[in-house]
């Protein structure tokens, strides 16, 4: 897919189907999220807090290659630095630093914000999302085991969070 360093743009809603296809395709392999479908884009807009979400856009066609978004952790004003996030790669484009890109991104739009803490919540089998985490300063905080069943079976889930070096 792309042959050069995708162009990092915000999530907007001209991009909701090609965004809500590549969550579709994530969903179907299985190890990225409890989810079973996608969202509509209503929901999804509502919940992803608009300046901490973007798509990597192919330079040459437009196409959305992935799409990082954040969620706010709680309403309480003490975990007012703490959100969770999600990074979706289509698999054409995975391998390509798409997602280190889009980790980026998020990592500067956050600490430019104030949030001190990025979380995440990753499947041990989903080694791949767990060394681009690693790799972006994220730190596995502990296991939640047995957390949820999914697709029958019940599943494990490790805590990684990203303190930031920036805000203290």
């Amino acid at each position: 897919m792309p042959a050069e360093q995708p162009h990092m743009a915000p999530l907007t809603q001209e991009h909701a189907e090609q965004v809500l296809e590549i969550y579709r395709l994530g969903i179907e392999e299985g190890d990225a999220t409890f989810e079973t479908e996608p969202p509509s884009w209503e929901v999804f807009d509502r919940t992803k807090l608009p300046d901490h979400r973007f798509v990597a856009l192919d330079s040459g066609t437009g196409d959305v290659l992935g799409w990082v978004a954040a969620t706010q952790v709680s309403d309480r004003c003490a975990y007012a630095g703490v959100v969770e996030h999600s990074v979706y790669v289509h698999p054409a484009a995975r391998g390509k630093g798409v997602a280190r890109a889009l980790m980026s991104a998020l990592i500067t739009s956050t600490e430019a914000a104030g949030i001190w803490t990025i979380q995440s919540g990753v499947f041990p089998e989903n080694t791949p999302s767990l060394a681009l985490h690693l790799h972006a300063g994220f730190r596995v905080i502990g296991t939640r085991e047995r957390i949820a069943r999914h697709h029958g079976r019940w599943r494990d889930v490790l805590l990684l969070e990203r303190r930031s070096p920036e805000i203290l």
